[in-house]
This record gives C-alpha cells, sequence and structure tokens, in this order.
C-alpha cells in the first residue's frame, strides 16, 4: 500500500487485473543444444530405426515458450524431427519396430504429462463461459507431439500387444488430468486420442469409463470445475453408441448416478449439448429407461436460472421426439405438468420456448393420443396468458397451441373453457 502515501483519504485502491497464466508450466531443466540429424530419405532404410530412436530422443528435449526469442534454433530442429517423425509413421510400411514403442510413449510424456494449473479465482474476475482461453505457448510442438502419436496409434502396423507394455492404467490417468487444460484445440485433440486408445486397449476400457466416472463425481460433489466435460461427454456418446443390448446393469446405473446429476452444476451450459446427446442414446438404446430419466430430469430442474429452464426444455424436447410411444403415457402427466409451469413463467424465453412444442408435429401427435389427459393441464396457462401476456410473440404462440387443442377436441375445449370460466367466476 506504500504507493497510497499522499494520496488523498478518499481514493479506492483499484486492484491489478490478475494475469492470466499459462495452462501449464514447463520445467525445462538443462539447456541442451540439439543437433540436426538427417532426414528418413537421405539414410539406408537398415539405418532408419536407429535414426528414429534419436530423433525421438531429441524430442524429449522441452524448450521454454515463455520467452518467444530463445533458443529460436532448437526449436525449430525439434519441430522439423517431430514433422519428419510424423511423415515417415504416415507414409512408411514397417516403421513401427518393437524397439521404438517405448521411446514413443517416452517422448509423448515428457513433452505433454505435467501439472495443469488451476485457474484463477471467478472473484478474481475470470467466466470460463464469458472470457478467452489462456492458450498453450508451446503449442507449436504439442500439436506436432499429439499429431504423430495419433498416426502411431492409427497406423496398420501399430501392435497392440507390445503398446500394452507401455500403455497401461498410469498412462491413461495422466492423459485425463490434461483435459482440464485451458487450450481448447488441446483438449480436441486429447479427445481424439483417448477414443483411438479406448477402441484398441480392450483390457483398458473398463478403467477409462471408471475414470470418467470419477472426474465427474469430483466435478458434480466437490469441485464444479474442469473444462474438460464436454470432451469427455463426446468420447461417452460415441461409446454408448457401442453398448451391446441389453444393457448392464452397470450402464444403467452410469446412466442415473452419473450422467443425469450432471445436470446439477451452474455451468451446465459448456457442456449441455453433449450431455443431452449421451441421455437420448441411451433411451434409443433401452425405452424402459424413459420414466427414471424423466423423473430425474425433473428433480433437478433449476428453480430460478431461466438459461438452464430452456436448456432442460430443448433436452424433453429431445427425449419427447425418440420417445417409445408405450412410454410416453407412463411420463405424459409430469413433463406436462412442467410444460404449464414453463408457460406460466414470467420469463419470457422460457415460456416462448415451451410453447415452441406445439411446432413439433411429432409431439403434436403425441399430444393428440393423450389430449384427454394433457389438456386439461395445458388449459389454464394457454387460456390465462392469451389474455394477459405482455409479449406479442407469446400471444401468438399461445393462440397457435389453442387452436391446436381446439380442433383436436372441439368438445373437451369447450368443456374445458366452461370450467376455466367458472372458476374465474368463484
Amino acid at each position: 500500500m506504500a504507493w497510497l502515501k499522499g494520496a488523498s483519504k478518499d481514493t479506492i485502491p483499484i486492484g491489478k487485473v490478475p494475469r492470466r497464466q499459462k495452462s501449464s508450466r514447463f520445467h525445462v531443466y538443462d539447456k541442451v543444444a540439439l543437433e540436426k540429424l538427417p532426414s528418413f530419405k537421405e539414410v539406408a532404410p537398415a539405418k532408419r530405426t536407429e535414426l528414429f530412436l534419436k530423433k525421438l530422443a531429441q524430442c524429449q528435449v522441452l524448450f521454454d515458450f515463455s520467452d518467444p526469442s530463445s533458443d529460436l534454433n532448437g526449436k525449430e530442429i525439434k519441430r522439423q524431427a517431430l514433422q519428419d517423425m510424423l511423415e515417415y509413421v504416415a507414409t512408411t510400411k514397417g516403421a513401427l519396430t518393437d524397439a521404438v514403442y517405448p521411446d514413443v510413449v517416452k517422448m509423448f510424456s515428457a513433452n505433454l504429462f505435467r501439472t495443469i494449473p488451476p485457474p484463477i479465482d471467478r472473484e478474481e474476475g475470470y467466466d470460463p463461459e464469458e472470457d478467452e482461453p489462456t492458450l498453450e505457448a508451446a503449442w507449436p510442438h504439442l500439436q506436432l507431439v499429439y499429431e504423430f502419436f495419433l498416426r502411431f496409434v492409427e497406423s496398420p502396423d501399430f501392435n497392440v500387444h507390445e503398446a500394452k507394455k507401455y500403455i497401461d492404467q498410469k498412462f491413461i490417468l495422466h492423459l485425463l488430468e490434461l483435459f482440464d487444460s485451458e487450450d481448447p484445440r488441446e483438449r480436441d485433440f486429447l479427445k481424439t486420442t483417448l477414443h483411438r486408445l479406448y477402441g484398441k486397449f480392450l483390457n483398458l476400457r473398463a478403467y477409462i469409463r471408471k475414470s470418467i466416472n470419477n472426474i465427474f463425481f469430483q466435478f458434480i460433489y466437490e469441485t464444479e470445475s474442469f473444462n474438460g466435460i464436454a470432451e469427455l461427454l463426446e468420447i461417452l456418446g460415441s461409446i454408448i453408441n457401442g453398448f451391446a443390448l441389453p444393457l448392464k446393469e452397470e450402464h444403467k446405473t452410469f446412466l442415473i448416478r452419473v450422467l443425469m446429476p450432471l445436470h446439477k452444476p451452474s455451468c451446465l451450459t459448456t457442456y449441455h449439448p453433449q450431455l443431452a446427446y449421451c441421455v437420448v442414446q441411451f433411451l434409443e438404446k433401452d425405452p424402459t429407461l424413459t420414466k427414471p430419466v424423466v423423473d430425474c430430469l425433473l428433480r433437478y430442474w433449476p428453480k430460478v436460472n431461466s438459461a438452464k429452464e430452456v436448456m432442460f426444455l430443448n433436452e424433453i424436447e429431445e427425449i419427447l421426439d425418440i420417445i417409445d410411444s408405450s412410454e410416453f403415457p407412463k411420463v405424459c402427466v409430469p413433463i406436462f405438468e412442467k410444460i404449464a409451469q414453463c408457460v406460466s413463467s414470467c420469463h419470457f424465453q422460457v415460456a416462448e420456448r415451451a410453447l415452441y412444442l406445439w411446432n413439433n408435429d411429432f409431439i403434436v401427435n403425441l399430444m393428440h393420443d393423450n389430449v384427454k389427459t394433457i389438456m386439461p393441464i395445458m388449459f389454464k396457462p394457454l387460456y390465462t396468458f392469451s389474455q394477459q401476456h405482455w409479449n406479442r410473440t407469446i400471444h401468438g404462440l399461445v393462440y397457435n397451441a389453442l387452436k391446436i387443442f381446439m380442433d383436436m377436441d372441439p368438445q373437451l375445449f369447450d368443456q374445458c373453457t366452461y370450467l376455466y370460466k367458472n372458476n374465474e367466476k368463484k
């Protein structure tokens, strides 16, 4: 506070805007001068494995990218070595001999496995939904490491049996920790990498699912802070799609105990489309899960957050779009009681989103088949707002909904009108 000495007493000290950290900290221990090695085309085929191992060792050297002007020559030599190995693995049959596997995994680990520092506290003004993420300074090298490793795993020569010795549970755990990186480019590569490993390593599948569950549990019940939830859900969407029928009990438990509670955190907007996709995948696989899913959704329905309510209504529409006709009567009353509340919402975007359901032909057909149950639930809020709502758009949507109901069952519509007017007189 020394700088305040001599300032007038009513001076308000203005806090500095917090300096965003790099998304990771690389510890560069010793400066190593790299020597440019020949390209693979310049050496005899018999010497290429030896050259490959030398390049992999070279690429384990880390550089400080926080200073853009430091060791430019070394950075360029490493970049060229990575590019050269990437092309070699992609274009050369027999490039992957057993000798290179430990060094490939070692090089990948040395470059990528590091502690992701915690984000700046929200009190200090950082909002992950609004603010730009901190991009990784070392990306020129990291991108090539990711691309090379993907080519390695996707290569026709890739030997899973040999790779199992080095790509194990510990490796997977380190990989999952990186999903908290702030850099969306890195999370995108991680998503593809983990998905490929899930497809290749059958022995690691259960462990990968369990580890993702643990990240979700920690996110829901402890931190509400993890950057890679959307990417992990994208991977799961693909995994769920491949589940065999009938679904195992452990998968149903995962849906109800892990996926559905993910609707609770306040930052739902950052991953809701991916979450809704996973839920719908489950219901397409097993329609009997519809009631427990709807019950959970209504239990977690937001009380005061209108943006979240709109997302929940989006998900309800997605569920209704694929619902089995035999399952709809089981959830029809609670769903339309909630839609009636949304139509009555003082927040016009919530009311508007609820009323858009009457523009969906499939949902209107469901209503038609169950009109005697649905119309009495919906009539009061629709009729009330046809006369009282302040928003013109809502008026138009309400009239549209009322007209659809009137066309479905004129007699029931007249009956509902009569009851409504009688109640109003009392």
